[in-house]
């Protein structure tokens, strides 16, 4: 079960979703689905040397699960560990250093366009 609507809420089962390769690693993206454009949720498992992006539209808060290491904003190495969180802002380029498991929420709803 990816994402299902019912009665005016989605409802995912993040550990079915098959994952996505994504700059920073491998996604589990849920909530992406035709109607939802406020938000989405992704399991992240991020590689040791992900790939610096940005984004235009998009903001994304990240909740570090598992691991430590660091967040690379804009230049900016800013030390990470379980239950850190960050707002990163549309224009920030961004990536994580170390091998962590994230939440992240992307607002609106992610769009693989906006990803630079």
């Amino acid at each position: 079960m990816n994402s299902e609507s019912t009665k005016g809420y989605l409802l995912a089962q993040v550990d079915e979703i098959e994952p996505t390769p994504c700059p920073c690693g491998s996604s589990r993206r849920a909530f992406r689905v035709p109607g939802n454009e406020t938000a989405s949720l992704h399991s992240v498992d991020i590689s040791r040397d992900s790939r610096i992006h940005y984004h235009k539209e998009t903001t994304e808060i990240y909740y570090i699960l598992e691991g430590e290491g660091f967040l690379e904003l804009d230049g900016e190495r800013v030390p990470v560990r379980p239950a850190t969180s960050i707002l990163i802002q549309p224009g920030t380029r961004h990536r994580a250093i170390g091998t962590l498991r994230i939440l992240n929420i992307a607002i609106p709803t992610f769009d693989p366009d906006d990803e630079w």
